[in-house]
Formats: structure tokens, sequence, C-alpha cells
């Protein structure tokens, strides 16, 4: 594809100790875009980047101090604030090149106390380090295992957007009640392995909400607007005898219908407004002894991070959801004003830990359905790049975020500007410091009820790019995380939790990355549209060529559907909506070409019979029947089928690049002709069972022809 050269800002040399200043913080002064060009970062972007690390390099005498000052402390200190080991390995090297006559204490955390750091188990522990010359060094040591474990087997599954899936029983948008359906149909019925579904964070509040589950509010917590209400103990003992109750079902009933019969959008606001009132009755019924002591339980468990999440909920309906807007002494939540909120809120607050306990229960009960069916895997959670800078996780952990930066993506071929994606990011200095608390937390609480976890932009544990606020994105420059320790927490993690970890490594992905992620055990995603032999011919790339450690799909969320690929649709609905940057013809023979080659392979391989004229085998059915069957033709340990394929959608869930143009993130699973499918009408499809009884026959089958 031909695309407008990025746009880029004049070189300019940076002068030297501003440059080492930049490397010893972590902050890049250039990066490569391709293997053949290399951009220098402005001085400007990396001043920025180095302030929002409370680095002053605003003038060269600012520089100066700063560079002495960090060459000074990385000079004389004894141990770096956090170390990595692997289980089974030996103690980090840093530990051998202390001074002969360090004394050494470990506190592990399992509670023992050792003098040495061998043959440590997997955890975070606590290590003090003292030197003959009376230097202290206290340093967290994060033990992991080598790696984590392959799946066991092949497995194929569905990706769906929650929200999209309504059933006759939604309240106008998908649940964990339908959750929790599909998987028991799916895994029982079709022998699917795992389920993989959008992030399921909280939200933002306030109307209208961004629809997007990309840009949350928190990332520790679910989003209650996913509650089946029906589901919750306390509706059986309100739902007969309450006028309030039964109005609630019938409002909801027309917002069902007003999707699945009548072309409305999802409208996320409306449901949430129908589910809280109902909440806020539920939350009228007496928790009876074992449901109270459930809640405590989880009330203890969750701690602090759950009251701040709770607390944030009860000051945003009272001063909105901006945390910045807010009266001063509440904008920090250790301050004495936000303690004493606390008590004057103390019931709303009550209010959102309950919310957040129900939601929890219900994502363990999709997950437990989900292995008592005999998957394997089971539900696959994502994790969202980061978080809305107005939301309850900037405000309750703000001293780990970088104050004035976001996070986004360098000018490349497709997008010439850059972007910027609005989500501020953590700061890698504070991580550190902290033993990476925030990220264990937050993964701890995702593999709460997970089978496995799908990390959108995986390569952030590895760098991100820091966009100055009010500034364009090509004024960022990318900032370095110690991915060593960011890949140790997360495979520590994960193996607790038995979980199967995949990282979305799609687009440019620096060198290094995916083999750094292969060794530790985390899956990659390949997507079949981009899987060629770029090295070579640029031709589709045979089956027995791609890599096994991956999740291999048709297609994404951020993707045309796969019918809209094979019949040009995708090509036309761009170009209604003008974002078309070349002539509409050579768009659409460009996206031929690329579809004729596929369909080509798929010929000779066996998979379909021709492919062209008319002839059943050669319809848009088959060709996406045939395409699923040659990505289980290929290695891929996990094989992805996105559920509005199986019944013909024509239209993306999201088109990136739009706001207002298009309904992201609105759509309801629908066929061919536009017309929204529900779960039960899913179940009952025949063209969904052919399709996935052609894939079953494909898994089963002990070799496939070769071509």
């Amino acid at each position: 594809m031909t695309a407008a050269r990025p746009a880029e800002p004049p070189a300019e040399d940076l002068p030297e100790d501003l440059s080492r200043l930049a490397a010893l913080h972590g902050v890049a002064t250039s990066y490569s875009p391709s293997p053949d060009r290399t951009v220098a970062a402005s001085a400007t972007a990396v001043t920025l980047a180095l302030a929002a690390l409370g680095v002053d390099a605003g003038s060269p005498s600012a520089v100066r101090a700063a560079l002495t000052a960090r060459e000074r402390e990385l000079r004389e200190r004894l141990l770096p604030p956090t170390l990595v080991g692997r289980h089974g390995g030996g103690p980090p090297d840093a530990l051998a090149a202390l001074p002969d006559g360090t004394r050494l204490r470990v506190e592990t955390e399992q509670g023992a106390r050792r003098a040495d750091a061998e043959g440590l188990p997997p955890g975070v522990h606590r290590l003090t380090a003292t030197a003959p010359d009376g230097r202290i060094a206290r340093s967290h040591l994060i033990v992991a295992p080598d790696r984590l474990p392959v799946p066991a087997g092949r497995s194929y599954g569905l990706l769906v957007q929650l929200y999209s899936l309504l059933s006759r029983r939604s309240w106008g948008m998908g649940d964990l009640g339908d959750l929790a359906e599909l998987t028991a149909w799916s895994g029982r019925t079709l022998g699917v392995g795992f389920v993989q579904v959008n992030p399921l964070h909280a939200a933002v509040p306030g109307a209208p909400t961004d629809p997007s589950p990309y840009r949350p509010s928190s990332r520790r917590f679910p989003d209650p607007v996913h509650l089946r209400i029906e589901d919750v103990p306390e509706f059986a003992q309100v739902a007969h005898r309450d006028e309030r109750v039964r109005a609630l079902l019938e409002r909801a009933g027309r917002l069902r219908e007003a999707v699945l019969d009548e072309g409305a959008l999802i409208d996320r606001d409306a449901v949430w407004e129908l589910k809280r009132e109902a909440l806020e009755l539920l939350g009228e019924v007496p928790l009876g002894p074992g449901r109270r002591a459930a809640y405590c339980d989880y009330l203890a468990e969750q701690g602090r991070a759950l009251e701040d999440h709770a607390t944030w909920c009860a000051l945003a309906e009272v001063h909105g959801s901006d945390w910045h807007r807010w009266p001063a002494g509440l904008r920090d939540p250790r301050s004495a004003d936000t303690a004493r909120a606390r008590t004057e809120l103390m019931d709303r607050i009550d209010f959102h830990s309950r919310l957040a306990w129900l939601t929890d229960t219900q994502l363990a009960a999709a997950q437990r359905t989900a292995r008592e069916t005999g998957m394997p895997i089971g539900i696959v959670h994502d994790l969202a790049v980061g978080v809305h800078p107005q939301g309850a996780d900037a405000w309750a952990e703000q001293e780990y975020f970088a104050a004035g930066m976001s996070v986004g993506a360098p000018p490349d071929a497709f997008n010439a500007r850059g972007q910027d994606w609005g989500l501020p990011p953590w700061r890698p200095d504070r991580l550190a410091d902290s033993g990476y608390a925030p990220f264990r937390r937050l993964l701890r609480g995702l593999f709460r009820h997970a089978g496995a976890l799908r990390i959108d932009h995986v390569m952030g544990l590895f760098r991100l790019w820091w966009v100055p606020q009010g500034r364009p994105p090509t004024e960022g420059t990318y900032v370095r995380y110690d991915a060593e320790a960011m890949l140790a927490v997360l495979v520590l993690e994960a193996s607790r939790a038995g979980a199967v970890v995949i990282g979305e490594d799609l687009g440019t992905v620096e060198p290094g990355v995916r083999e750094s992620l292969r060794e530790r055990g985390v899956l990659g995603t390949s997507v079949l549209w981009f899987e060629r032999d770029w090295e070579g011919d640029g031709r589709p790339l045979p089956p027995e060529h791609w890599r096994a450690d991956c999740l291999a799909t048709a297609t994404t969320h951020d993707l045309p559907s796969t019918a809209a690929r094979l019949t040009g649709e995708h090509v036309a609905l761009r170009d209604r909506l003008g974002l078309l940057t070349r002539p509409a013809e050579e768009e659409r023979a460009e996206a031929a070409a690329d579809t004729g080659e596929w369909l080509e392979l798929l010929a000779r391989l066996g998979l379909l019979q021709c492919t062209g004229g008319g002839a059943d085998t050669s319809s848009e059915e088959a060709e996406i029947r045939a395409l699923h069957g040659f990505l289980l033709r290929t290695p891929a340990r996990m094989v992805g089928v996105w559920l509005p394929d199986t019944v013909g959608d024509r239209r993306p869930q999201n088109l990136p690049g739009t706001w207002d143009q298009y309904p992201n993130w609105r759509l309801p699973i629908a066929d061919a002709e536009g017309r929204p499918v529900t779960l039960e009408e899913l179940a009952a499809s025949p063209r969904l069972h052919a399709m996935m009884e052609a894939l079953r026959g494909e898994l089963r089958a002990p070799d496939g022809p070769s071509g």
C-alpha cells in the first residue's frame, strides 16, 4: 500500500549533556520507524519527558546539574530499587557485583528470613544489603518462573465484544449472563476451548459516556453495567412485589426491542441508568448471613484499592467525573478533606463497593461455567493499554502516572500525524521504586477469573510513546520501561493463576520484543491478512511457516469483518465516510488483489474447490469457512473465530480514525443484511453450525492437504 510519508519535525542536534541525561533516565533521543530510517526526537520532547519524570532539564545549567546528580546516584548506590531473578536460576548479577563483605538479609514474601538469595521461591521479596563502608540498599527482589507453560493442546474459540452479544434477556446490551450462556452453549455444543471478550473495565460515568472499552476509568475493577440484574440473588426478593422493579423490566424490554427490532444503536448510558435504579432497589434488601460474610471477605481482600475506587465513584456523583475539577482538598486521595468525605459518603461508598463485588461474583460464575463445560482455557479477558486521565485509577494512583503526558504512537506509513490515545503513562521510576506494586495488583485482579489474558499493545511493557499534552504526537518520544521486571511480574502472576497470556503485537514492533515475549511463554497475535512473506515475494505466508506461539485470527475488533473484506464492503464504507486517501478505484483494486491471492492459496491447499463463477464452494460463506480452516492448518496454539463472522456480519465494531462519523462500539452482532442476531438465534444458526463443524473436523484431521 502506498501511503503519505510521515510528517517529521525538523532534525536537530541535541546537546551531548541532554542526550546523556535522557539515556540515564530511559528517554529516547531518536526512533527508527523502519530499519533504514532514524528520526531524531526534538529537544522539547526530551525535555518535557524528563520533566514528567521529575528531572529539570529546562536550561543548560539545569541539565548539567541533573546529569551530575544522576551519575553520582548511579555510581554510589549499591543496588537498583528492583532486582529480577528466575526461579531455579542463580541470584541476580547485581548481587555478585556487591563489595566483598556485604551482608544480605532477605525477607521472603512467604514470611521467611534468609541471609542469602540462593534458591528463593517465586514471589516478590524484600532484600537489604549492608556494605562494609556502611552504605545500605533496600530493594525488591522479584523471583519468577522462567517461562509460562504453553496451553495444553491446540484449541479454537470465539472472539466477541460482550456489549454486542444481546439475548432476549439482555437489558439493551450484552451482559455477564449472556457471557455465561455463550460459554455454556459453545463449550458443550461447539467444542470451543475459549471465549475472548473486550475489556470489561469500569468506564468513566456521566452522559454521554465514552463507549470505547479501551479508555476506562479503572482497569482494576469491572464495570457493573455488565451485571445481569436478574441473577443477583436479592432480585428474587423484590421481583414480584415491587412495582418499581416491574416498571424497570418493562423499560429494559423496550431498550432491548429498540436495538434488536427497530435498528437503534446500543445506548450504554440508558442501560446503565436502568441498571443503576435497579441496583439501588436491590441495595435496600439486607444481605443474608452467608452473603454478608462473602461480601466482607471481598472487602477485606480488596482493601484500600476498592475503598479508593468506591470513594472516587461516590465523589464523582457529587462533583462530576473529572477529579481535576473537584475542590482542591479532594484531588488528593490521602488528604484530610478526602478522609472526611469518606465518612460523609459512607453509604454511597458501600453501594459502589457492593457493585464491584456483585460484578466480581458474576465474572467468577462465567469462568466457572466455561471450565465446567470442559474448556481448557475458558474466558480470555482483555487488558487495555491505560486509563482515562479523569478516572478512578488516575486519581487513586496519581503518584505512579506521568503528569502532563499521554500515550500514543509516532508517525508511520499509515498515520502520518502519529496518534495520541489520551491515556496517561505509568512512570517507570515510580514502578521500580514500588517493586511494581501497581502492576502486580492490576494483574492479580484481572487473573482472578480469567483462563487467559490478552494484553493490548504488549510492546508497552518495553517502551511507550509519550506525547506532551497540548502538543501533536509528532512532538513525542519513547520512554523505556524495565521489560525484564515487567515480564517477570507478568509471568509470576499468570503462573500463580494458571493462566495463559496473549500479547497483541501487531504493527511495527521493536527488534527483539517478540523474541523476549516468546522466551517467557507469552503468545503473540497473528492476523491472517497481515501474514505475508515480507522478506521474500510478499505473497501470503503458507500455513507451515506461521509461528506456533500465537493466537491466530482472521480479523479483530479494529479491522473489517471477514465478510466485508471478501466483498469489498470495507472499502465502500471508508469511501462513503470520506476516509480514503487515494481514489476509490485504486483502493478497490488493491483490496481485490489482496483477497484474490489468499483465495488462490486456499484453492491450492484444497480448502476451497474453486475461486470464482458463483458455485456454492466459492460463495462468501464457503470462503469464510476456508479462511478459518486455513488458520487451523497453521501450527498456532490458539485459533480465534470472530463471532460476527459466523453469521456474515459486514460491519466493523470499531473504525479507527472516526468519532461521530461511525457508531463505534455501539453495534449489535448482525447478519449479512444488517439485521441484529440474538444469542438464541446464533445458537440455532445453520450457517454458524456449518462453519464451526468444519473447524472441528479440520482440528481433528491428522494431516491436511499440502500445497
